[in-house]
Parts: structure tokens; sequence; C-alpha cells
């Protein structure tokens, strides 16, 4: 079992920056991920990591997004930098307890356990 707990949503303006940050409880996840999900829209991946360290990126992330992690605090982050008003959505911290691919893969389906979601909106 694992529980996540998400900090760090809020409103910016375009160009601006925000942390997002996850805090697991439990079992150690062996990849954890950020998703996010607009009204309407599909949830899609943003970027994730596999307990070794190993990232994967949407395209729209590259460049703009980091994702890292703090072991010995079990504590996830997305650094979030010349964020864009198309960057609004609800971002949902992710987490999955099994053995998985050697870079983990941004599909919903993949990860097992959720946090509650935190929104971000971008203001131009």
């Amino acid at each position: 079992q694992v529980q996540l707990v998400e900090s760090g949503g809020g409103s910016v303006q375009a160009g601006g920056s925000l942390r997002l940050s996850c805090v697991a409880s439990g079992t150690f996840p062996y990849w954890m991920g950020w998703f996010r999900q607009a009204p309407g829209k599909e949830r899609d991946g943003v970027a994730a990591i596999s307990s070794d360290g190993i990232t994967t990126y949407a395209d729209s992330a590259k460049g703009r997004f980091t994702i890292s992690k703090d072991n010995a605090k079990n504590t996830l982050y997305l650094q979030m930098n010349s964020l864009k008003p198309e960057d609004t959505a609800m971002y949902y911290c992710a987490a999955r307890l099994r053995i998985g691919r050697y870079a983990p893969k941004l599909e919903a389906d993949r990860f097992d356990y959720w946090g509650q979601g935190t929104q971000v909106t971008v203001s131009s």
C-alpha cells in the first residue's frame, strides 16, 4: 500500500514557475509520476521516474519541466518552468508498486495509486 499527498498547485502567470510535491508513505514505489487532466480531456502523462532514477517526459514537458525525487524523504517533485496557459490542468501524482520496464511509461493504467490532485492554472 502507498498513500500519496500532493501540494504545490496554484495560479501563476504565463512564463512563471511552480514546484509540485508528492509525499509517498508506505511501500516504496517502483515508479512515480505526474499526470494531468484538463476538463473534457484524457488524463495524460507528464513525467515519470523509476526507483533508480530513469526518467521519461512527455514532449510537451521536455526542456521546461523536471521530475526528481528524494528517496530518503520518499518525496516526488515536479519543477515546472516557463509555464504556458495550455499547462492548465489538474495534476495528479501516481505510483506504481509492481516491477516495470527499465524506463517508466506515461500510461495511466500502468500506475496503481493516485493522489487527490492539485490544480495548476496558468494565465496569460
